[in-house]
């Protein structure tokens, strides 16, 4: 089975690159965040293009803002949307979906961004972090919560700690929380497979920071050990970030059982001049 996670930051912009792509790489699930469009919508948009390839489809969305989903072609059980008790701002967003799909329970989540350190969408940022991960805690142990955590797990998941001092994303109270979700059991196996490499997911539109490698590894694939025990490749999808009209972020891809691609990773294809001292540059809102 090959699972990707995806943040397209919209999903009716990246129609030219999503449909392609999903022939391209076939992946059976594949979980989707930012679609910026409400559930008829997507399903209009869309719901024909799935289906002629096999997939069905769970959304949750709403328009112009968040929205994830999950595309299947390996079945589409159970699906819940939302997080049971979970916070709003003020009202309850559109930020998870789940199903089961060949046994696996699978987690499509867009985390809060946060914003700034201690202001009150950050407070909200950990109360959701709470919250899923009390939903998390009640699932099947053959489970994946994947999607845009906006969260860089360590320093090594960003191109140079210093430049973002102050910065979310990568406070300790944030990745305390991701840790907390991650002590019930669930393992970053992107990180597991690769724990010394520069591997990123995300890259700002702005300043040529793709170009450089200046990027932060905030797309994660988390998995319960039952599915962790069956990875065979695990990498980073750079080049659906490349070219004409991309998402910021690139598809984070997890092959269990086979690996079509073979163990290729952690990045494809890796970038050709990274920009690697410290202190060589600044984030762009700086």
């Amino acid at each position: 089975m090959r699972i990707a996670t995806w943040n397209v930051n919209s999903i009716k912009q990246r129609m030219p690159r999503l449909v392609p792509w999903l022939d391209e790489r076939r992946p059976d699930v594949v979980c989707l965040q930012e679609t910026k469009l409400a559930d008829d919508a997507l399903s209009e948009l869309l719901g024909d293009e799935l289906a002629s390839r096999g997939y069905e489809f769970a959304a949750h969305g709403e328009t112009a803002w968040n929205g994830v989903a999950i595309l299947s072609r390996v079945g589409l059980d159970d699906v819940t949307t939302g997080l049971a008790d979970g916070p709003g701002f003020p009202h309850p967003e559109a930020r998870a979906v789940a199903a089961t799909c060949d046994g696996v329970r699978v987690h499509s989540v867009y985390v809060p961004n946060g914003r700034e350190p201690e202001s009150d969408h950050y407070e909200y940022k950990l109360k959701w972090l709470a919250a899923l991960r009390t939903v998390v805690s009640t699932a099947l142990p053959a489970t994946v919560v994947c999607g845009d955590m906006n969260i860089a797990p360590t320093d090594a998941d960003v191109f140079d700690p210093d430049a973002y001092i102050g910065q979310t994303h990568v406070t300790p109270r944030e990745r305390d929380a991701l840790a907390e979700l991650m002590a019930i059991g669930l393992h970053d196996v992107v990180r597991d497979r690769w724990p010394t490499e520069r591997v990123f997911s995300y890259w700002d539109y702005r300043a040529g920071m793709f170009h450089q490698d200046l990027g932060m590894r905030i797309d994660l694939i988390l998995a319960g050990d039952p599915v962790a025990a069956r990875v065979k490749a695990a990498w980073i999808d750079r080049q659906a970030r490349k070219g004409k009209g991309p998402s910021d972020h690139a598809p984070v891809i997890v092959d269990l059982d086979e690996a079509p691609d073979g163990d290729i990773g952690p990045v494809v294809p890796p970038p050709s001049n990274p920009v690697t001292g410290r202190g060589a540059k600044k984030l762009p809102q700086a």
